[in-house]
């Protein structure tokens, strides 16, 4: 089966929104809002660790992408789902049903492009954008010197593992995208949350992310942002932070001393300081 191959037809079958994105509140319920945007192939337990350093005075939102944790994929859209921007209205459509405005929105990894979507669909829903390893666009680019961190070779070697198992692929590469071999118990775990994913919904998220540029849109965000790279992360070379920083006007670039694609997981207390370092910041 290629990367091309149609995902499950979809069923048509919606009720709310949080119910089928498992969208969960907890914290101070008048508090300041955060909603929370886990990355490719995790749920929102994945940031459990950065959860009790801010509870105590916001108001955390999580749910589930469609077609990962609890989300209901029986309502899963291959449509709907083919860009990312089906994701950013599900981010809209969650703020829309529980009236949430001013709202920080953190996101992880892939969803950092679906909050930069959602910010340009809805800018006055937003306070401001925490991007954690954002990567808008993953291929290298040698006419402009950009360095996204995969070459065609490797986007094609990529495309063939998953091609060919997806589940082997998630058991090699899900550690290697965590990035800290010293602690092999969170690469086991990030293994299994991979394998929990739909290969069909995995692999047309996936083909998504590696293949779409959303360069051309980061000059237009007006939203107040902060970009949290890791010191090593396979996924988002340094450059990519640089170039964030330089096309989103009035961002804030904080360099982590966690390695890895991860730091919620690997390292959630320094992750929790500097989001809410920045949070305070704008009070």
């Amino acid at each position: 089966m290629s990367m091309e191959a149609a995902v499950r037809p979809s069923v048509a079958r919606r009720g709310p929104v949080s119910e089928r994105l498992n969208v969960t509140s907890t914290g101070r319920a008048d508090g300041p809002v955060l909603l929370l945007a886990h990355g490719f192939g995790c749920d929102q337990g994945m940031w459990r660790g950065v959860l009790p350093h801010l509870v105590a005075d916001h108001r955390v939102v999580r749910y589930d992408l469609m077609g990962a944790g609890r989300s209901d994929t029986s309502a899963y859209d291959p449509d709907r789902y083919a860009t990312l921007d089906g994701h950013a209205q599900d981010v809209l459509d969650i703020c829309a049903e529980l009236d949430l405005r001013d709202v920080t929105l953190v996101a992880h990894s892939v969803s950092t492009m679906v909050a930069v979507l959602a910010a340009l669909q809805e800018p006055g829903r937003f306070r401001q954008l925490v991007l954690v390893a954002a990567n808008p666009y993953f291929l290298d680019d040698p006419a402009t010197g950009y360095s996204g961190g995969f070459s065609t070779a490797d986007l094609a070697e990529v495309s063939a593992a998953l091609d060919s198992n997806y589940f082997t692929w998630a058991e090699a590469f899900a550690p290697v995208i965590m990035g800290v071999p010293e602690e092999p118990e969170l690469g086991e775990e990030l293994t299994a949350s991979f394998c929990r994913v739909d290969p069909d919904i995995a692999r047309q998220l996936l083909r998504t992310m590696f293949t779409t540029d959303y360069r051309p849109l980061l000059p237009r965000v007006a939203t107040p942002t902060l970009l949290l790279q890791c010191r090593a992360d396979a996924m988002v070379p340094p450059s990519v932070g640089d170039h964030l920083h330089a096309q989103l006007a009035g961002s804030t670039l904080v360099q982590l001393q966690a390695i890895g694609h991860c730091p919620h997981i690997s390292a959630p207390e320094e992750t929790a300081a500097a989001i809410r370092a920045h949070l305070l910041t704008l009070r």
